[in-house]
């Protein structure tokens, strides 16, 4: 049972938090019916309290998979009930809800010491972790641009059963713009602001898209916006005016990986017009594969946009197991 929460750490870290945050209760406070995971319910204790001060900040601290602040953020381990064998809550996949209870069940009322099987559930965590980090990620250095283009598209319409794909047209055109930094005049005393770990623009820190370009007084120059599988609207647009608005922003570019075949274009293209008058930006709506075949195009050497993309694909927090294992097989079909 542990064995399956472990290697499916990805998509049961909700699962694994709350059983860990339960475990933890049982150990510090032996007389607690662990399954009573809410104040709310009889003889209860707040699990969510404890998981958000210390079990998911702890995920975090040591590289496991974690929330963004508590497993109970999903709904069906946050229904208002016991964590018996009947629990009712729609936990998916099966086969991890079973395992899930069944632990519960073994620490709670079969004697099973939780923390041994804290134990075992760590050292299985750990081995998952060590062999994510340890993934050498291939780096093509011989590529076409045609073909770089290709690959990209496989990567980033594949099939995956985890969160985390649409971060990868962000992460290309991120490394895209690294190489351009450093080649492109339009780019001269300006700076690439570093990713952010959210995908939407934080107006409060001043950031406006997906990727920043800012002037050298911080204030924001160009920044980009990026959908996958999502075709650009005319109210896109002017939800993207509100973020720049403020600023003294140069262009502004709205990309998809979506076909913008049957798009609003005429709406599109008035409201971009329109933008251009009162404020003097210039909107960009454009395919995510178009814009960086172009860009590559711009560049001394492909094979460094290559190198920073695969970069990007072992650091950036968003990215699971499954982005890398499918990067691999994909070149080695290229081969």
């Amino acid at each position: 049972m542990i064995m399956l929460l472990a290697q499916n750490a990805e998509n049961a870290k909700a699962i694994n938090t709350v059983l860990i945050t339960l475990l933890t209760q049982k150990i510090f406070n032996p007389k607690q019916d662990i399954r009573f995971h809410q104040a709310q319910l009889a003889g209860g204790f707040s699990g969510r309290v404890i998981d958000t001060n210390y079990i998911t900040p702890f995920m975090k601290e040591v590289k496991f998979p974690a929330m963004s602040e508590s497993g109970w953020q999903t709904h069906t381990l946050a229904q208002p009930f016991p964590y018996d064998l009947n629990y009712q809550g729609k936990v998916r996949p099966e086969r991890a809800k079973i395992a899930f209870l069944n632990l519960i069940d073994l620490a709670q009322n079969k004697g099973v010491s939780a923390k041994e099987i804290l134990k075992f559930l760590f050292k299985n965590l750990i081995r998952k972790r060590d062999e994510i980090a340890s993934i050498e990620l291939a780096k093509p250095q011989n590529f076409s641009i045609s073909k770089i283009i290709e690959v990209l598209h496989k990567h980033f319409t594949f099939k995956y059963s985890s969160q985390g794909g649409a971060r990868l047209p962000v992460l290309a055109i991120f490394a895209a713009y690294e190489c351009m930094m450093n080649e492109v005049a339009r780019f001269n005393d300006k700076f690439l602001c570093p990713l952010q770990n959210h995908s939407s623009a934080d107006l409060q820190s001043g950031r406006i898209g997906d990727i920043d370009v800012n002037y050298a007084d911080n204030t924001a120059f160009e920044g980009v916006e990026v959908k996958h599988e999502r075709i650009i609207t005319p109210q896109l647009v002017m939800d993207a005016y509100e973020k720049f608005k403020g600023y003294k922003t140069n262009r502004y570019y709205l990309l998809t990986t979506a076909d913008m075949s049957n798009a609003s274009w005429d709406e599109i293209e008035n409201r971009i017009s329109r933008i251009l008058q009162i404020h003097g930006c210039e909107v960009i709506v454009n395919g995510v594969y178009t814009t960086l075949k172009y860009y590559l195009r711009l560049l001394s050497n492909t094979a460094d946009f290559v190198d920073k993309y695969v970069e990007l694909l072992k650091s950036d927090e968003t990215i699971k197991f499954e982005h890398k294992i499918a990067w691999n097989n994909i070149i080695s079909d290229f081969n």
